[in-house]
């Protein structure tokens, strides 16, 4: 039988909000949109320079399901969990020594066995398939994902090594990776970001060696299934891994925040596991997400080739040790060095011992942002709000803090459908001017018409 925990990537943070009419980009906001003026331009497909997707020594043929972009890719291998004294490298050390110390195995070593450098680059069926995830469920779509062509892909999560390393014959182990995901823009999303994945699987002596008369109990039934259990599962069985797995987790969080937590379990639905339980903390009387677990679907236990075991599972995200800790406004620490290497100065963080008290947060930019509007009038057809996500990205970098969309209108006789975008800039050492910015807009817009075949408003 086998528990499944993933840490999520879930951080709230304090919101700016703007005054009606201040000035952004030369125009009133709240005006803006409606007496933007209208500029048509021939739609003029971008032409990929290569057949291939280039990407650590290895060549991916394009096909039409290729949408990495080269900004995405220029950031894939640095592997900053592994940098000796970055943030994320303090959390990931701190977790794995809280699981060193407290799981040991037969022989006096550590139970759980840690995988930090696995290729980010997976199968279709590594990332889906092997996990039972529907074929028409929304986490498949191109855009939700960043594709190398329709059989690869970068790791959505860290879930996507978990049969491998079943199969391989582990029975408890931790995958630590960056991982990959098309989402909005703002001071919680990144297109990358670091899960640590943990697997544990019960033989029928190990989970009921300690409970009286536990050799009369069974993993396994033919039974029906229910809100609280799978047909093949003894109830017996999955009380004691669910009380197993939410112990191990309460006992992380706790290691890693300290005591006096206030915590609550959530019943939620993942594909690979049933039932499943989400961690929320109580948070500056919010209460925050952080986690997500369950009880692994058996199929996926048995296709993995340990069919007499059963399993529990959860993902944890490495940045919610710093996302505890809400930064204010314009603080980019605690998500965005998930995906950031410079400006980090990582000798400022080598005194944070992993035993020792996290490191505080602080931000990463204390500089004011400059705010521009860009509106448009939708295409027909193929529009996708994270393809415009993924084009700011690439023009604007790590310069681009967020993007919200502020309005949509529709016109009432030609009924079509105009979009108008708030693109919050801000430079992580000193203070932009408007000047330089409306430079780096005007390459947004140009681009946006060109490669999306949007008809601007500018």
């Amino acid at each position: 039988m086998a528990a499944s925990w993933n840490f999520m990537r879930v951080v709230h943070y304090s919101k700016t909000v703007l005054s009606q009419g201040v000035q952004i980009g030369g125009i009133t906001s709240d005006l803006g949109h409606a007496l933007s003026r209208t500029i048509t331009s021939s739609f003029v497909a971008k032409t990929p320079t290569s057949n291939t997707v280039e990407l650590l020594g290895k060549a991916y043929p394009r096909d039409d399901y290729s949408n990495v972009t080269e900004k995405i890719l220029s950031k894939v291998g640095k592997n900053l969990h592994n940098q000796r004294y970055h943030p994320l490298w303090l959390i990931k050390e701190r977790i794995k020594d809280h699981f060193y110390k407290q799981y040991i195995g037969r022989f006096g070593t550590p139970l759980f066995s840690v995988y930090d450098d696995l290729s980010p680059v997976v199968t279709v069926e590594q990332n889906f398939d092997r996990l039972l995830i529907p074929q028409d469920h929304p986490s498949r779509r191109k855009g939700e994902n960043y594709y190398m062509n329709h059989i690869h892909m970068l790791r959505a999560h860290t879930s996507a090594h978990q049969w491998d390393l079943m199969h391989s014959g582990l029975d408890a182990f931790l995958v630590v990776g960056d991982v990959y995901r098309r989402d909005t823009i703002d001071s919680s999303h990144y297109p990358i970001f670091h899960q640590m994945e943990g697997v544990r699987l019960f033989s029928n002596h190990e989970l009921f060696s300690n409970i009286k008369d536990g050799e009369s109990l069974q993993l396994f039934e033919q039974g029906h299934r229910t809100a609280h259990k799978q047909e093949t599962h003894t109830m017996e069985a999955v009380r004691l891994v669910e009380f197993n797995l939410k112990q191990v987790l309460t006992k992380l969080v706790t290691n890693l925040f300290g005591d006096g937590l206030e915590i609550r379990w959530v019943d939620c639905y993942f594909p690979f596991t049933h039932p499943s339980f989400e961690m929320e903390i109580n948070f500056q009387g919010e209460w925050m997400e952080v986690l997500g677990c369950g009880v692994m679907e058996q199929q996926l236990v048995n296709s993995g080739n340990v069919p007499d075991t059963v399993c529990r599972s959860a993902t944890v995200p490495c940045i919610i040790h710093a996302s505890h800790r809400r930064p204010p406004p314009g603080c980019l620490a605690g998500f965005r060095l998930t995906g950031l290497q410079a400006p980090l100065r990582l000798e400022e963080w080598a005194t944070s011992r992993p035993r020792q008290t996290s490191p505080k947060v602080f931000p990463l930019s204390k500089y004011p942002p400059v705010i521009n509007d860009i509106s448009f009038w939708l295409p027909s057809e193929k529009y996708s709000e994270n393809d415009f996500y993924d084009l700011v990205r690439t023009i604007g970098g790590d310069l681009v803090e967020k993007v919200v969309l502020i309005d949509k209108f529709t016109h009432p006789k030609t009924k079509k459908v105009s979009h108008c975008y708030r693109i919050t800039y801000r430079h992580l050492e000193r203070t932009l001017t408007q000047l330089e910015v409306n430079r780096l807009h005007r390459a947004i817009e140009e681009s946006a018409v060109q490669e999306l075949g949007v008809e601007g408003r500018f």
